[in-house]
């Protein structure tokens, strides 16, 4: 149930294919074979209101926020972030290289006591079942 929650500065959306983000963050979430396909959500978010460091407008932000259901080692958590991080950052090599921006990545876990859900979606993923 990987939530992938990305928060960015509007001014980011000329430098930077968000679409293609949400895409390679998805795919580099299952590549680390601990976040399963049928629960991974991504979604992104121009922040209406922003300040960053002096103010000057130039300046852009990507935060991504990954929440998951606890149960995974220590271990395997700190591998998925580093593989995930590393496909965002590669995606975000050019803006990085011409441009004030700043980008970062956050996972975190869920406790499943306090986090009840229900999804049909594996009725609908080929090679899933329910």
């Amino acid at each position: 149930m990987p939530h992938i929650q990305i928060d960015y500065s509007p001014n980011l959306e000329e430098r930077l294919d968000i679409a293609g983000l949400c895409l390679v963050l998805r795919d580099a979430a299952v590549q680390t074979g601990i976040l399963p396909l049928a629960g991974i959500r991504v979604r992104a978010t121009a922040c209406t209101h922003v300040v960053i460091a002096d103010g000057n407008p130039d300046h852009a932000f990507l935060d991504i926020s990954l929440r998951l259901r606890g149960g995974r080692s220590d271990d395997a958590k700190r591998r998925a972030t580093e593989q995930i991080f590393a496909a965002a950052e590669t995606f975000c090599a050019d803006v990085l290289a011409s441009s004030s921006f700043m980008l970062s990545f956050e996972m975190r876990d869920i406790d499943p006591d306090l986090s009840p859900k229900t999804s049909s979606i594996r009725r609908y993923l080929p090679g899933e079942t329910a």
